[in-house]
């Protein structure tokens, strides 16, 4: 990982890879990337799929007949869920499997994907589970599913809604646990040591719970919705979108972020609309509403350059496993791929 990061006060200029960067030529925007080894697969927002190696080379690959509406991915698969009503899964080699298909048609709109290869998706009211064997089942909660999580340890399953978050344990018999708070929940994440949930919102802010003892967590203050999240390495933070800096509220200690305030950086005069943290180092990076994407140091704030601000929103970010390639998209279907 290179570490040749300025501080960036705001009379400085920063340091700038732009030129390294690899240009990626997509026919339609992306919604979302991921990588599949170092191969970067940049999920459009209609049917297709491209990949892209980091010499720019692309091949596209049709998965849907229709929108894509929601995408997850372990390194090995792409999952996708679709307005065809279809959850299908997509490899490194372009093998194509439809998972599942809903008996009523209807959209799948949520998808997660646990380490031992058991896949999560939601349609309307309902929530399924497959396991890797193929056993499948099913749970309905209150309302629409807005987002699905499973927890890093063992077979749990967050399903959030309006109201709050319902904890489901699908091979255990039990009672799905509900986790209560008013309002609408959307994205859903469970802390790398397992310890904290916490929800994006309808409104501009963030709730959380501390599992032990379901011990709300309030994280507000957002001129904007929250709309992307990121754990950092070792979940010392979550970074988060929805302002003019990047949010990191702080997460080692046994309360959370409770009574703390969180880091502020990279600010911009532009909205940081996704965030994505390196997954090796202390590094994250952000992509904002003007098109600019920095990599930033979370020791101090250092920033680099990636991509300069060229008026689209960015879209799409993600970090190769290793943390040695970041891929990123516009919404104008501008996107690129960095070594380092």
């Amino acid at each position: 990982m290179m570490t040749d990061f300025n501080p960036a006060p705001e009379t400085a200029s920063i340091v700038s890879v732009t030129d390294r960067v690899t240009n990626v030529k997509l026919d339609a925007p992306a919604t979302a990337v991921h990588f599949l080894g170092d191969v970067a697969a940049f999920v459009g927002a209609e049917e297709n799929v491209t990949f892209a190696t980091g010499e720019g080379e692309t091949n596209v690959v049709a998965v849907h007949g229709g929108g894509i509406l929601c995408s997850a991915s372990d390194g090995k698969r792409v999952v996708m869920g679709g307005d065809d009503g279809k959850l299908t899964s997509i490899d490194a080699k372009s093998n194509i499997e439809t998972l599942a298909t809903d008996a009523k048609r209807r959209w799948i709109d949520n998808v997660a994907l646990h380490a031992d290869g058991a896949v999560a998706w939601s349609a309307g009211k309902t929530a399924y589970v497959r396991a890797p064997k193929g056993e499948e089942k099913s749970l309905d909660v209150p309302s629409t599913v807005g987002g699905l999580a499973f927890a890093p340890k063992g077979v749990r399953l967050a399903v959030a809604h309006y109201n709050g978050v319902t904890l489901w344990f699908p091979n255990m018999g039990a009672k799905p646990e509900f986790l209560e708070w008013k309002g609408s929940h959307l994205g859903v994440t469970f802390s790398a040591d397992n310890r904290f949930l916490v929800t994006t919102m309808h409104e501009s802010a963030l709730h959380g719970w501390r599992l032990a003892d379901s011990r709300h967590m309030r994280m507000t203050g957002y001129p904007a919705r929250v709309r992307s999240m990121s754990w950092s390495a070792g979940g010392k933070f979550l970074a988060t979108s929805g302002s003019d800096s990047v949010i990191l509220w702080p997460f080692s200690s046994k309360d959370g972020p409770m009574g703390k305030e969180p880091l502020m950086l990279a600010p911009l005069q532009a909205k940081a609309t996704v965030v994505a943290c390196n997954p090796k180092e202390e590094v994250f990076a952000v992509g904002y509403s003007d098109g600019t994407v920095l990599m930033v140091r979370i020791e101090d704030g250092a920033e680099i350059l990636v991509r300069r601000n060229a008026g689209e929103p960015v879209a799409a970010l993600s970090w190769n496993a290793k943390g040695s390639l970041l891929a990123f998209a516009a919404e104008d279907g501008d996107a690129g791929l960095l070594a380092l």
